[in-house]
């Protein structure tokens, strides 16, 4: 078959509101990705790669760049920021796929939020385990609390997630449709203002796998450059401020929604 062209996979792969999901759209990808990942589409959409092997090595490039972060120094934390981009870019190719062979599925679907949970948590194991630095010194256990901080993150990171997914999973066991972006505002004026607070400010967003790459590789030039404490100063504090984050992001986002009217 000819092969397609950016232009004729566009009103297909990119159908109108695809980029503007309040939820479902990483602001990565409304940037930049799209763009990229519509000139790799014409390249795959006549091979016999499926929809869900695309998934399914998105979600190798997200786990290879949480196991790259035990590459100290300023390497393995670069590594960890370009793995997630291509982790990114197959997470918009695999869909435009599934779109424009009229393939996509509940299967898929669901390969794919595993995906994003299994991705973003291995990067943040990994960051707490770069902390630890368990490859590199044989010190006390006290090495350890930085790769309980990470998996502490990783935790909560999911549990934020699972918060947002559960939702529909409630209304349709109780006979509901599914929730729309409209139906999120929570019904309290002053948690309203407080969430479009936490919102412009974005401290939400530092435990996502894009978001954390970049503040990890800003810690390891940190360490490189500043000197302060030690080699893995600014490491250790970045896993500390991450975990503090997810810890509270878990408890504000389950308020959130339970005083939102998506379960009723």
């Amino acid at each position: 078959m000819p092969r397609p062209s950016a232009a004729e996979l566009r009103p297909v792969v990119h159908p109108e509101g695809v980029k503007d999901r309040r939820s479902g759209e990483h602001w990565a990808g409304r940037l930049y990705m799209r763009e990229v990942s519509l000139r790799l589409d014409p390249y795959l959409v006549n091979t016999r790669v499926s929809p869900n092997q695309l998934t399914c090595l998105m979600v190798v490039a997200g786990v290879a760049g949480g196991a790259v972060l035990l590459v100290p120094g300023i390497l393995g934390a670069a590594g960890a920021v370009v793995l997630f981009q291509v982790y990114l870019l197959l997470d918009c190719v695999d869909g435009e796929v599934a779109r424009w062979r009229g393939q996509t599925s509940v299967t898929g679907v669901y390969l794919d939020r595993i995906g994003h949970y299994l991705c973003e948590a291995s990067l943040l194991v990994g960051f707490g385990l770069r902390g630890a630095d368990v490859f590199h010194q044989a010190g006390p256990a006290a090495g350890w609390l930085w790769a309980f901080l990470g998996t502490l993150t990783a935790l909560g990171a999911i549990l934020i997630k699972a918060e947002t997914d559960l939702v529909d999973v409630a209304r349709q066991r109780g006979g509901l449709a599914a929730a729309g972006d409209e139906a999120s505002a929570p019904r309290s004026t002053r948690l309203a203002l407080a969430r479009r607070a936490a919102a412009a400010l974005g401290f939400h967003r530092l435990v996502g796998g894009i978001e954390a790459g970049l503040f990890i590789l800003l810690m390891a030039i940190l360490d490189l450059c500043v000197p302060a404490g030690g080699d893995l100063f600014f490491t250790r504090l970045g896993v500390a401020v991450l975990a503090a984050v997810a810890v509270v992001q878990t408890l504000l986002h389950l308020v959130s929604v339970l005083a939102s009217s998506r379960l009723r």
